[in-house]
């Protein structure tokens, strides 16, 4: 990859770490005790899944560009390997920070830092694309401020 993303890397670096996110909250939805946050965090899931869908969907509308490839796919897994683990939602976080994770409380804190985290990800990375995909990029930096703001909530209720 050279020294500028295209927004086609940023797209599936993005629907990478939605899956990741969305994992990670059906994983929380099995720790919260009450309804109302159970139905968050499986409404943030959904979200998350169809974030993946709208990302796909943008990276279907832009030129993309094809690096060399030693073999099929090279490229596709490095992104995701680069997405987990070295964003967001890295294996490695995911892992010591789901084994800490004993309650709603924990849950959501970890789930604000992650969306907190991936909105500065996001803001970021427009350095690294054209300016005419900033307004792509603004969309997915939109999307995770919504679910910041519904954890927030969810979280001043408890």
């Amino acid at each position: 990859m050279g020294s500028q993303f295209e927004a086609s890397d940023i797209f599936e670096i993005a629907m990478r770490i939605e899956e990741n996110g969305s994992s990670f909250y059906r994983f929380a939805v099995q720790l919260a005790k009450d309804e109302q946050t159970k139905e968050l965090f499986m409404k943030l899931a959904e979200e998350e899944d169809k974030h993946k869908a709208t990302f796909k969907s943008l990276l279907s509308k832009i030129e993309t560009h094809s690096p060399p490839e030693s073999y099929p796919g090279e490229y596709g897994a490095y992104l995701h390997q680069y997405a987990d683990n070295n964003l967001i939602f890295t294996q490695e976080v995911m892992e010591e920070e789901l084994a800490k994770i004993k309650d709603t409380k924990a849950a959501l804190d970890f789930a604000i830092r992650r969306e907190l985290d991936s909105i500065l990800y996001y803001q970021e990375i427009k350095g690294f694309v054209s300016g005419s995909d900033h307004a792509a990029i603004d969309k997915i930096i939109n999307e995770e401020r919504k679910h910041f703001q519904m954890l927030s909530e969810m979280k001043k209720c408890l």
